[in-house]
C-alpha cells in the first residue's frame, strides 16, 4: 500500500512490537486509506471530505469494522487483534464505550501489523469494509 517492500519488517518482528505501537501506525494507515477513497470517489471540497471522513474514521466505526472482520482473521492476526484489544492505553474513551475503544485499537493494531509487514493485498481486503462505508 504505502511501505516500500525493502522497508517491510518480518511478520515475527512486527508480531513482537507493542500492540499500541502497531495501533499508532495502523490508525494513520486507516485514516489515509479512508481519505484516499473519499478523494477518489466523491467530488467536493476539503471541508466536506473531512466531515465525511470523521464519520468513518472514529472508534465506533472502527469497532464495527473490527467485529465484522474478526472471525476471518488468520491466527497471527487474531493474536495481534487480541493483544491490541487487551492493551492498556493511557487515554480513556470519550463519548463511546470502553469495549468499542478497545475493538478500535485492536483493528488498528492489525492494520499496523499488515502495513509494516508489507501485506498490501491482505490489508486492502481487510479495509474493504471501510471502503464500502465510503461509497455509501
Amino acid at each position: 500500500m504505502l511501505i516500500d517492500q525493502s522497508e517491510a519488517v518480518s511478520q515475527e518482528k512486527a508480531a513482537q512490537m507493542p500492540p499500541l505501537v502497531l495501533a499508532y501506525i495502523g490508525d494513520s494507515v486507516y485514516d489515509m486509506y479512508v481519505r484516499t477513497q473519499l478523494v477518489l470517489n466523491h467530488a467536493g471540497g476539503a471541508g466536506m471530505l473531512h466531515s465525511m471522513s470523521t464519520g468513518i474514521v472514529n472508534a465506533r466505526a472502527q469497532a464495527a469494522l473490527a467485529r465484522q472482520v474478526e472471525d476471518g482473521l488468520t491466527d497471527r492476526e487474531k493474536d495481534v487483534f487480541r493483544r491490541g484489544r487487551n492493551a492498556k492505553s493511557a487515554t480513556t474513551p470519550k463519548n463511546m464505550s470502553v469495549a468499542d475503544y478497545r475493538y478500535a485499537t485492536a483493528i488498528e493494531a492489525v492494520v499496523g501489523y499488515l502495513y509494516l509487514t508489507g501485506q498490501d493485498e491482505r490489508l486492502a481486503a481487510l479495509l474493504a469494509g471501510a471502503a464500502d462505508a465510503v461509497r455509501e
